[in-house]
């Protein structure tokens, strides 16, 4: 776009470095495509209808982009497409160049591009930090020789990638990327299968666009929760959103898309979620011949861009610390009459009071306090070890309401126990406990609820994290 004469422009309408602009927005990441053999004014007539433009994503043009990027201090991942054009479900098309290649040759082919451009960026000191092997790989690569038909050829190709890269970067995360990240039983399948094959991979990365999914986004964020921990949890593996996007004329919904991901990744547990990235932040409709609407810039004039409120998420986003609850969606252990997994219970001879159940905010399951006779019942969980400082507390709660007490509370922090009641709601609602001030390294937290018979509440969803 540069080379085009786009340009870019700070608050303040002044020239500026579209790098560094996304920078201050708190971008601290670039995800670089790479094609095989581009053709050589980098555009593409996609499925013989629509100019695409393909941007510089040759090695040399990885390499430059890379040094850009590491000039200022940014984190750098390299996306293999192994194709000469955009790979994605539709199209994973072979380079022209190994179009008569057998499987053998394929997969020294796959080794051999994806060694010799580790090996340019490294003989030029950059080891980047994640390389994807594939680009939104459902249907596989390199159609049809390495189609999901056959995972066990499809598998061989990919773990061509995985040891090249290994053998120049030890230290580089491959990742292994599909579409469509709130499909769960797609992702299953696919990686059931690719692990059935020996499937190697340090990342599962996974799209995120509620435009192309034609719902909002509040309607899929539980979807791709959902889908975040159980790959995570399945296949013990970091799990990733490496491409979110939303529509360029409406900045407001985009910004809560691209927060709710950045909350989501990081409540998947043990550190597992491990970053989002925005395809593609620098786009707009204007200055792109296929009109893509995706991005996250506005129009000052003639091609000049100003990146829009969008992108603010990332800083905001950021500034939370990763959640510190031990299964907060009340996803694994527990059924009737037994403690979720990771919480703790305290009941007047009532444990059957305290259960998880079908019906959560996002996921499968929640968390219930309900009896047919009076109980009181405390789920709570003691996190030792913390670092003081201004904590904050929130879940989604729902509640028959009729209690004596219901509350989410917080003590043995240092401080007076703090607590917010839980209101009578038939639809889910957030609550917080704001300004915790933790003194002592640790804190308790949790529902309590002294209940008349009959009485319920639910609770889905909860965090606890550092400011």
């Amino acid at each position: 776009m540069e080379y085009e004469g786009v340009s870019f422009v700070n608050s303040a309408n002044q020239a500026a470095d579209p790098l560094q602009l996304m920078k201050d927005k708190g971008i601290n990441s670039v995800r670089l495509r790479v094609f095989v053999n581009p053709p050589s004014n980098y555009y593409w007539l996609k499925d013989g209808v629509t100019m695409t433009m393909l941007g510089y994503s040759d090695t040399a043009g990885v390499l430059a982009a890379a040094q850009r990027a590491k000039a200022l201090g940014m984190s750098i991942m390299v996306d293999f497409h192994y194709s000469d054009v955009f790979a994605d479900p539709g199209h994973q098309i072979k380079p022209a160049a190994w179009n008569s290649y057998n499987d053998t040759q394929l997969q020294n082919a796959v080794y051999t591009h994806t060694y010799n451009v580790m090996t340019t960026l490294a003989n030029n000191n950059i080891y980047p930090d994640w390389v994807q092997v594939g680009n939104e790989m459902n249907s596989g690569i390199l159609l049809p020789s390495g189609s999901t038909n056959n995972f066990a050829k499809l598998t061989a190709l990919l773990n061509k990638g995985y040891d090249a890269v290994k053998a120049v970067s030890p230290s580089s995360k491959v990742i292994s990327h599909l579409a469509h990240g709130t499909d769960n039983s797609l992702f299953r399948w696919w990686f059931d299968n690719f692990f059935a094959n020996s499937g190697k991979t340090d990342v599962i990365g996974m799209s995120f666009y509620p435009y192309w999914e034609g719902q909002a986004y509040w309607q899929l964020t539980g979807a791709l929760s959902t889908n975040l921990n159980d790959m995570a949890a399945r296949y013990s593996k970091e799990v990733m959103v490496v491409e979110v996007g939303g529509l360029e004329t409406n900045p407001t919904d985009s910004y809560w898309t691209i927060y709710d991901t950045i909350q989501a990744v990081k409540a998947v547990p043990n550190g597992k979620g491990t970053g989002v990235f925005y395809w593609e932040p620098a786009a707009h409709s204007s200055v792109l011949p296929d009109e893509y609407p995706l991005g996250a810039t506005s129009v000052v004039s003639t091609k000049v861009l100003k990146f829009t409120t969008a992108l603010d998420a990332f800083a905001a986003g950021s500034q939370q610390g990763s959640n510190l609850v031990t299964n907060p969606g009340f996803e694994t252990g527990g059924a009737a009459s037994q403690d979720p997994s990771g919480w703790s219970t305290w009941s007047n001879n009532n444990p059957t009071a305290n259960y998880s159940e079908a019906g959560g905010y996002t996921g499968s399951f929640r968390l219930s306090h309900w009896r047919s006779t009076a109980y009181q019942v405390s789920t709570y969980q003691i996190k030792t070890g913390l670092a003081n400082g201004t904590y904050t507390m929130k879940a989604w709660v729902k509640s028959g309401g009729g209690f004596i007490t219901a509350r989410m509370f917080v003590k043995n922090f240092g401080g007076a126990e703090q607590y917010v009641s839980i209101p009578t709601t038939s639809t889910w609602t957030q609550i917080t406990i704001p300004n915790i001030n933790v003194t002592n390294g640790q804190a308790e937290f949790g529902f309590w609820t002294d209940a008349n018979a009959g009485n319920w509440m639910n609770a889905d969803d909860v965090e606890f994290y550092k400011n």
